[in-house]
């Protein structure tokens, strides 16, 4: 498919964004979605829990009446290609690309596999490929922007080794795909978020479990506070508007000015 033979609808999709996201079933990129949906955006998730998906897209529509298509897929092993389609279908356009899911497998280096090294770079900097390949068609014809979300891993590395390699990675196909998409009128930008109190994650865990190692932990943070989702998703939002028209090619770092990545120094 050619960026000329796509064509923006102007039924009832042409009156407002259409957007995707990978991995917005929850954590960040479920904090990007409500704020993008409290914007009228219509959205298209993807995730792997089938659950988490339909309770997502509920709350959604019932706090912002959103517009919300949702599929549950592995964006390693499922039908990436497939999904941005549908969804750009679905929508009706193609105004911003998140890509949100992203991870890493395995331990420290005596014991990884080959397969963890493998699927980390698959999630991380495979999938992002995939999507933006698949969805540049519809990118180009409404000028809009992919944002990969990466991490402070990707230069304040931390182990394992796989997900900072891979992080890095995303920050340079970023640098590397908004000089070559640019022309095309597509902007591509990273943000890194630092270490995130988000509900039942990591770091809440810890809060909960181990309070003295959390508060040594805040210690990393010059403000003695992690951020939460809500506020690194106001700074996606920003990226994928056209206030940020002239921002492309570099990474947002947002963190909080965060020295280790980890809880466990570096």
């Amino acid at each position: 498919m050619t960026p000329s033979s796509v064509r923006i609808s102007n039924d009832r999709h042409s009156t407002r964004r259409g957007i995707i996201i990978t991995g917005g079933s929850k954590g960040l990129g479920y904090a990007v979605a409500k704020r993008l949906a409290r914007q009228r955006d219509a959205l298209a998730l993807c995730g792997r829990d089938t659950g988490r998906l339909r309770s997502a897209a509920a709350e959604l529509r019932h706090e912002s009446c959103a517009e919300v298509h949702t599929e549950a897929l592995d964006v390693v092993d499922g039908d990436l290609e497939g999904f941005i389609e549908r969804a750009a279908n679905a929508l009706g356009r193609v105004d911003g690309l998140v890509l949100c899911a992203g991870g890493a497998s395995g331990g420290g280096l005596a014991e990884s596999t080959s397969r963890d090294w493998q699927r980390t770079y698959e999630l991380n900097v495979g999938h992002p490929a995939r999507a933006l390949r698949t969805c540049l068609p519809h990118l180009s014809a409404s000028r809009g922007s992919a944002l990969l979300i990466s991490s402070i891993s990707g230069w304040k590395p931390a182990p394992p080794a796989q997900y900072a390699a891979a992080k890095a990675a995303q920050l340079s196909l970023a640098a590397s795909w908004a000089r070559e998409l640019g022309p095309q009128g597509v902007r591509v930008n990273a943000l890194s978020p630092g270490s995130m109190c988000i509900p039942g994650g990591t770091w809440d865990r810890l809060r909960l479990n181990d309070p003295a190692a959390y508060e040594t932990f805040q210690r990393e943070f010059p403000g003695k506070e992690l951020p939460g989702p809500d506020e690194i998703a106001d700074v996606a939002c920003f990226l994928l508007s056209e206030e940020a028209a002239a921002i492309s090619g570099t990474n947002i770092p947002a963190d909080r000015a965060q020295n280790a990545p980890t809880a466990f120094g570096y």
